[in-house]
């Protein structure tokens, strides 16, 4: 199946891990996959394949999306980070749902969705 070029999204995914066990290590290497460009960043410096995880918070543009790996708890030391890449959209995977996040996404007009990130490739809703 030939994947347009036009549907490409920038992703930066926070909490990536190179454990694959973890969902955000499925998430790296499907995005990468289905041809998406991906920003990883992590607790380490790592690499999910071909793609670095960083620990550093990059000046990144044109950002379409950001998806989530991280608890509520964890994710406070990112707002300000995520807000200042201006997503168009932030993807709350399962157990990192966030009304405070969320809020603050939706007055800044970037849109929160609550869904799985890897569900979302796999049918082409991404």
């Amino acid at each position: 199946m030939a994947i347009n070029s036009n549907n490409k999204k920038l992703t930066v995914v926070i909490g990536a891990s190179a454990n694959p066990q973890r969902y955000s290590y499925l998430a790296v290497s499907r995005l990468t996959a289905h041809g998406h460009p991906v920003v990883a960043i992590g607790l380490k410096d790592e690499k999910i394949g071909d793609t670095p995880v960083i620990k550093e918070h990059p000046a990144v543009e044109a950002v379409d999306t950001i998806t989530l790996y991280l608890n509520p708890q964890r994710q406070q030391a990112y707002y300000d980070y995520i807000l200042q890449l201006h997503p168009k959209r932030i993807i709350f995977n399962p157990g990192t749902e966030n009304p405070e996040l969320e809020q603050l996404a939706i007055k800044n007009g970037i849109e929160p969705i609550e869904a799985c990130t890897l569900v979302m490739l796999s049918t082409g809703q991404y």
